[in-house]
């Protein structure tokens, strides 16, 4: 492994530590403006980040070390998860050491410990969370999945690199499967990370919030190190998106140093437009019921389905 390898894993991830609370920042900014209210700073999840680990933590007396736990766990289940994603470049060490079904995985492990933990302290809130996660996540997961079966059958691999690499070598144009399964990723992202029309970030009432009732129980350094972990898991899905839809200007395989540190600024560009994109989605969108989330999800395993059978049929 020579050091330019190094290099393009090292600048992967701390893309990914710095530049995910600044995606997250840019989204809610940009959904103030549409909604004509003053816009609050894109940093402003860094303030509050260094707000909370100057903090004490307070812990409940009946939590158990998997509560402890569970924040380390599933902020380096996302870091990992940046590892092996091709944000920068597709020439990334540690990705060989794991496909898409493997990063699949990885957010199930994060989803896993969290409801745990939430269940833990045993309150009421916490446990709806849990199980309103879990719900989410169970139907989530099989769209995810068969729309990385999809690029797999175009690509003839399941590593995330190399099927981003194959789609960029393609000539651009449309092609239908990758147009529905976009919005079959489209629609597990907003589910996924807590967003409208599924969950609505922002909000801490009981019979609606989902994400938010499972963190209610944190404080300090714990609850930073899980609001990093939400805002890397977001940014992950943008750069597993960009990975299968928009691979160009990512250095593919031994590109030199000129063309890594190009990608970083078309990088950002990218994560504008997806930001936009998303606040406007948000936007638009209405805030649905919990028990029409399953319709929401089942749509998306559909439209996944139909990428599948376009191709398979048509070759297209």
């Amino acid at each position: 492994m020579n050091p330019m390898e190094w290099l393009t894993q090292t600048l992967a991830v701390v893309a990914a530590l710095v530049a995910a609370p600044l995606f997250l920042g840019w989204i809610n900014q940009c959904r103030a403006w549409l909604q004509n209210r003053s816009a609050p700073s894109i940093l402003q999840p860094y303030r509050g980040l260094v707000k909370l680990f100057h903090k004490d933590a307070v812990l409940a007396e009946s939590v158990s070390p998997l509560f402890r736990a569970a924040p380390y766990v599933v902020f380096a289940a996302m870091v990992t998860a940046a590892a092996i994603i091709p944000s920068t470049s597709t020439r990334l060490p540690f990705a060989s050491a794991a496909d898409a079904i493997a990063l699949v995985g990885l957010f199930a492990t994060a989803r896993v410990f969290l409801s745990l933990a939430a269940m833990d302290v045993g309150t009421a809130f916490g446990t709806l969370g849990a199980r309103r996660e879990m719900m989410v996540g169970f139907l989530a997961e099989p769209a995810l999945l068969m729309i990385i079966f999809v690029a797999s059958l175009i690509s003839a691999t399941t590593a995330l690199p190399v099927i981003s690499e194959q789609l960029a070598a393609h000539s651009l144009g449309l092609y239908p499967s990758l147009a529905f399964t976009s919005v079959a990723f489209t629609m597990v992202l907003l589910a996924e990370n807590a967003r409208i029309p599924v969950d609505n970030p922002s909000t801490h009432l009981e019979l609606t919030m989902i994400h938010e009732a499972m963190m209610l129980e944190y404080s300090a350094r714990h609850l930073a190190l899980m609001e990093w972990a939400a805002a890397l898991k977001l940014f992950n899905y943008a750069c597993i998106g960009f990975a299968l839809f928009i691979p160009w200007g990512t250095a593919m395989g031994r590109a030199g140093p000129a063309a890594l540190l190009l990608s970083v600024p078309l990088l950002g560009v990218k994560l504008l437009l997806a930001g936009a994109g998303l606040a406007l989605i948000e936007t638009v969108s209405a805030k649905l019921r919990v028990f029409r989330a399953p319709e929401f999800l089942a749509t998306a395993f559909l439209f996944a389905v139909l990428g599948l059978l376009v191709h398979l049929l048509l070759g297209a």
